[in-house]
């Protein structure tokens, strides 16, 4: 069995174009108004867990043999990012990394 290949020639660009497209909407909301404030940490924490994400999901496209497979895994991964996103910023699960 022959590992299933992506047919759209970008979708690494387009996954890796993302993580700073995604940095770049709080840095230019911060110029517009004062209700959001990143810090420097902030934005590296961000870069990191994007950077992460999207490498975890470029390396499952890019093994996994099922279409079906994939999207699970894909989901789980979206899923999981999230939950972690949404616990630093504002401590839905109340760990010590927990955001206010």
């Amino acid at each position: 069995m022959t590992a299933r290949t992506v047919t759209w020639p970008g979708w690494r660009m387009a996954l890796w174009g993302a993580v700073p497209a995604l940095l770049a909407i709080p840095a230019i909301a911060m110029l517009f108004t004062s209700d959001v404030r990143w810090s420097m940490a902030d934005f590296l924490v961000a870069a990191v867990l994007l950077a992460a994400t999207a490498l975890l999901a470029d390396v499952i496209v890019r093994s996994s043999r099922s279409l079906r497979m994939t999207a699970i895994l894909l989901g789980l991964l979206l899923s999981a990012a999230l939950l972690v996103w949404i616990e630093l910023a504002v401590g839905l699960v109340g760990s010590p990394f927990a955001g206010s």
